[in-house]
């Protein structure tokens, strides 16, 4: 269970309605959509305040004590990825299958499988692209498994939503000699082609073991405000059609 871990399901049988109701009518939320940006100016001017900050001491400090995430092009682990900045024109988190709409498409060369984060932390995963614009299946979406870990050890498991509260999602399969406790950082596992390791997720809020008292289940609390998202970036794994080239080649024989 290791790098091709993040996606178990697509909808793809239900693109015909994400095709419809999104594409077509996405410039009627563009449009509309920027004449409420303004209002938001002061949230955003903090959220980017925090960014720099975050950047800033990227580059003072000489040390990979600091999360890189936010680079325009990193390397995690010789992987290099790239990152896109979009924004977020209609967004979805009440219902069992989420689903965001952003600003950037096929001509921006966004494909189906890049990850999204915001400055916060983790966000979802690219589903379908139009020219001009892409959807994105919100962490909030049970089509959906991300593979996430503890922060302070490398006891990782599969992240899902079980549909009750948008500030809340689960972390599975954790091992029950995993030393857990409340308000410990999650994030992601770097397991997959998709998002690098370290990539916040959000804190411990509570944890039980399953019937069996083998694993636990993680409630964990997001670091994004889901109901409240605009500004994001879009991850490009750049070496994963050569990873999967050489894992493909590797089962065959």
């Amino acid at each position: 269970m290791a790098i091709i871990f993040t996606i178990q399901s697509h909808s793809y049988h239900k693109s015909k309605f994400i095709n419809s109701a999104n594409f077509v009518t996405g410039g009627v939320y563009n449009s509309a959509n920027n004449l409420t940006v303004y209002f938001n100016l002061e949230s955003q001017n903090l959220m980017l305040q925090e960014e720099n900050a975050r950047l800033n001491s990227l580059i003072h400090t000489p040390n990979d004590t600091i999360n890189s995430s936010f680079i325009t092009d990193s390397i995690y682990g010789g992987i290099n990825y790239k990152f896109t900045p979009a924004r977020v024109i209609k967004n979805s988190y009440s219902v069992k299958n989420n689903v965001l709409l952003i600003n950037r498409g096929k001509r921006d060369s966004i494909k189906q499988d890049f990850g999204v984060i915001t400055p916060k932390g983790i966000l979802g995963i690219v589903d379908q692209t139009s020219h001009k614009f892409a959807t994105v299946l919100s962490i909030l979406n049970t089509n959906i498994k991300i593979s996430a870990q503890l922060k302070n050890t490398n006891h990782f498991g599969s992240l899902m939503w079980d549909t009750q509260r948008p500030q809340i999602v689960q972390l599975n399969e954790i091992s029950k000699i995993a030393p857990l406790k409340k308000g410990d950082t999650i994030v992601t596992s770097g397991r997959s082609v998709i998002f690098p390791k370290g990539i916040p997720v959000g804190t411990i809020e509570d944890y039980r073991l399953d019937s069996a008292e083998n694993f636990y289940t993680i409630d964990v609390k997001l670091f994004n405000d889901m109901t409240n998202i605009e500004y994001v970036y879009i991850i490009e794994n750049v070496d994963k059609s050569e990873i999967n080239s050489l894992l493909k080649t590797t089962n065959e024989n």
